[in-house]
């Protein structure tokens, strides 16, 4: 089993059906998972091809490269838990793969177990649960009675590495993203909020241009120890609107409460692609908002006429 995790800048992300299609060269069993990352069922392949996990990922890192000027990241293992696992460990330009499950599991956090968010973990770190080993050692009714009887039975399995998923085939789904990188690991909330604007105003710009709006938001951040945390929103009604992108993204950014998080950088995904015609919009009697729209209509204008920088928000001009 390998996951892929491809290394896509807003350039760069339309190139994603391509890349799906070149693992589907090694195997049939392809699953996307949005934004970035694929798994692969390679049962079959390595007979198929003669090539161990190692080279055939070797190939296909080389032919992202070559063919698509895409780097990747990829994990493998012996079912999609490990192998996601495996990916988030890898570094750029590598393959990380798990041999001995109960070795690698041996001392991850708790948090590092797919499915395990950020609330569940400290519910478990509170009363010691806070490695894999020590999950996998605490009984099932004491695991259930901290979560609930589902989660606390897939923490039990997950811990001792049974792996119930399956790589589903799918193709992937049309979104657009923006992402805004920063020179140097930043801390300032102002910088990380200025950001979220510029990318927000852009997906809106990018949206409208090709008669789009989208209905759920992801925003993506990446620190400087190479962790990401990603948050989706569904959007209370379909938009293309920057001011509403800019506000969801603001309550993802706050909900996520970072207190002197190292940011190395910002992204957002408009995801659930529809044409704009189909969009309903609630009428409201406030003023204020239709101006805005009026003035994003006009800035639209100035744009396709003068390039996309000719109009930006006051304030990202100072």
């Amino acid at each position: 089993m390998l996951c892929v995790r491809f290394r896509l800048s807003p350039e760069k992300e339309a190139e994603l059906p391509r890349l799906l299609e070149l693992l589907g060269e090694f195997s049939p069993a392809v699953e996307a998972l949005p934004p970035d990352t694929a798994l692969v069922e390679l049962r079959g392949a390595t007979r198929y091809f003669g090539w161990d996990t190692r080279q055939i990922a070797s190939v296909i890192r080389v032919r992202a490269v070559a063919l698509y000027g895409v780097e990747c990241v990829i994990g493998a293992g012996p079912g999609p838990m490990a192998a996601r696992m495996a990916a988030r460990e890898a570094g750029p330009g590598t393959t990380r793969i798990v041999t001995d499950l109960a070795a690698f599991l041996a001392g991850q956090p708790v948090a590092a177990l797919p499915g395990v968010g950020a609330a569940t973990a400290r519910t478990l770190c509170e009363y010691g649960l806070d490695t894999v080993d020590r999950v996998a050692a605490a009984p099932l009714s004491t695991l259930q009675r901290l979560t609930t009887a589902r989660t606390g039975r897939e923490l039990h399995e997950k811990a001792r590495g049974i792996d119930r998923t399956r790589v589903v085939p799918n193709a992937a789904a049309r979104s657009l993203a923006a992402e805004r990188t920063f020179a140097r690991d930043e801390l300032d909330p102002y910088r990380h909020r200025r950001a979220l604007l510029a990318a927000a105003d852009e997906l809106g710009a990018r949206m409208r241009d090709e008669g789009q709006i989208c209905r759920a938001l992801t925003l993506t951040v990446r620190y400087a120890d190479r962790t990401t945390t990603v948050r989706t929103r569904r959007l209370a009604e379909p938009t293309a609107h920057s001011a509403a992108l800019t506000s969801a993204a603001y309550r993802m950014y706050e909900a996520l409460g970072l207190q002197r998080a190292r940011v190395r950088g910002l992204a957002l995904r408009a995801e659930d692609l529809g044409p704009a015609e189909r969009a309903t919009h609630q009428l409201t009697f406030d003023p204020a908002d239709e101006r805005v729209r009026a003035l994003e209509a006009v800035a639209d204008r100035a744009r396709a006429k003068f390039g996309p920088g000719a109009i930006v928000p006051a304030a990202l001009a100072a």
